[in-house]
């Protein structure tokens, strides 16, 4: 089984509350600011763990309608998806508790609509990124090195 891997770097400078820092893509793709005020308060022009993981989950779903739609032998002709990831913000820190996917399509062709409904639905279970929200079996390790 081939494997790859993408990677996303960040340079923190500062406290919690009055630090921040930029989000670097190794493809070189994109370089977003992050700040912790910005992250649970009004984002003004900022991005933050949440809204990374809403692209990373509409973007991987949407490739997967793109894949099962071809597997069925039908197709979109275009395909919008919406993930909003939902913190809570509690005592014990700051809890991951929802994304919603909402799919708006047009053009489909070679099922009808309620077969797209069910198949959408059932293609989700089959969306890695859902799957590591749900608590999939992704390993996580941790390197530490001081300068």
């Amino acid at each position: 089984m081939a494997t790859f891997s993408r990677h996303v770097t960040v340079d923190w400078k500062g406290t919690l509350m009055e630090g921040g820092g930029s989000v670097k893509a190794g493809t070189g793709a994109f370089t977003l600011p992050v700040s912790f005020p910005r992250r649970i308060g009004e984002p003004e022009g900022t991005t933050s763990p949440e809204e990374l993981v809403a692209a990373a989950h509409a973007s991987c779903f949407a490739m997967v309608i793109a894949a099962t739609m071809g597997k069925k032998g039908a197709s979109v002709a275009a395909c919008q998806v919406t993930s909003t990831v939902t913190t809570d913000k509690g005592e014990a820190g700051l809890t991951i508790i929802s994304s919603q996917l909402d799919v708006a399509a047009s053009g489909v062709t070679g099922m009808d609509a309620a077969t797209f409904v069910t198949t959408v639905t059932e293609a989700e279970k089959g969306c890695p990124v859902s799957k590591a929200l749900r608590g999939g079996s992704a390993t996580i390790s941790v390197k530490v090195a001081v300068k």
